[in-house]
């Protein structure tokens, strides 16, 4: 099976060109890369679907996606809901994706919200995070639903059994957070989910859980804060073995252990998150997005298309809360 990954070539910060090399490093037999973007890409023999607009960082996503019907975001988008891509894969305006995906793709029967789904890196090895920031204001209702999607998730990619999963709040206790974990932490605990409480923010490189739970404010921030301080402290470790002789020379001792804890740590290594709860799968990837990110990020929703991730979200979320409706919000 040859997995069809529809790229927004105009997406992120780094230009085109960055996009372009990340495709075809991930170009395979089984994953077909299809560049959407002006003519004179480069494409580097990658199919290439022509367009004539580009929707930017700063640009209002619901009015720059109904205005800009041809922009390469959407046409990226528009291609898995016609059929004729099997994921998108974009670094552009997340809104605008999130409101792309919500017009063309639309949400699985039965949930309320999509969530963001971003794997982190910790000493146990890789969990959830959602939502990372599709949602600023939640209800607990939602919190319960991106329970069950960062389950599935995990099961499905990270191949982990009955994911442990936690809400992330200002302290362990159920009492403790604002109205909103206090409500969801009741909805959490009375699910089938492998709930086991709360847990804060400072655990979360430490592997608190396998699925950690929160609206998308304080997902964002979260994860934004995570990937700051680990690149900051990456690069302040190579300024201190470049500042002197002996550093330099302890640096050739520990190259081989800095290089494991770089890769294990890179953001780049994973690419994008999951944008859950849609009939379509949908990852987007970082607006810094480097051609290695953008690679892993194309294989990333490879995988998903190849584990069926929107299926199974469908039939666990039918099982366990499809019959919970909430009016369509567009």
């Amino acid at each position: 099976m040859t997995v069809r990954v529809a790229v927004d070539a105009l997406g992120g910060d780094l230009g085109p060109e960055e996009i372009v090399a990340g495709a075809a490093a991930a170009s395979a037999s089984d994953i077909e890369p299809i560049l959407f973007g002006p003519r004179g890409l480069g494409a580097l023999g990658l199919r290439h679907v022509e367009t004539f607009e580009s929707i930017e960082m700063d640009e209002p996503a619901v009015e720059s996606v109904r205005a800009k019907p041809d922009s390469s975001l959407v046409r990226a988008v528009r291609a898995v809901a016609d059929g004729d891509a099997d994921v998108v894969v974009s670094a552009g305006n997340t809104g605008a994706m999130l409101a792309a995906s919500l017009l063309h793709i639309r949400r699985l029967s039965g949930v309320h919200r999509p969530g963001i789904a971003a794997v982190i890196p910790t000493r146990r090895g890789p969990s959830v995070l959602i939502d990372a920031g599709a949602n600023a204001d939640a209800r607990p209702e939602h919190l319960l639903q991106f329970g069950h999607m960062g389950a599935v998730f995990s099961e499905e990619i990270l191949g982990i059994a009955e994911p442990e999963v936690r809400l992330l709040s200002i302290g362990e206790e159920a009492e403790k957070g604002s109205q909103l974990t206090i409500e969801a932490h009741e909805l959490l605990l009375a699910s089938s989910l492998r709930f086991a409480g709360n847990t804060e923010g400072r655990v979360i490189l430490e592997g608190a859980a396998d699925v950690v739970v929160a609206d998308g404010f304080s997902g964002n921030v979260a994860l934004k804060t995570i990937e700051g301080t680990v690149r900051s402290l990456l690069g302040s470790l190579r300024g201190e073995l470049d500042s002197s002789l002996r550093g330099k020379l302890g640096g050739l001792l520990i190259r081989p252990a800095a290089r494991r804890l770089r890769s294990h740590l890179d953001p780049d290594t994973y690419g994008g998150g999951y944008l859950l709860g849609l009939r379509g799968l949908v990852v987007i990837a970082h607006g810094s997005s480097s051609r290695v990110a953008i690679a892993n990020a194309i294989r990333l929703a490879a995988i998903g298309v190849e584990h069926g991730v929107v299926e199974h979200l469908q039939q666990q979320l039918g099982a366990q809360i499809g019959q919970r409706q909430e009016p369509a919000q567009g």
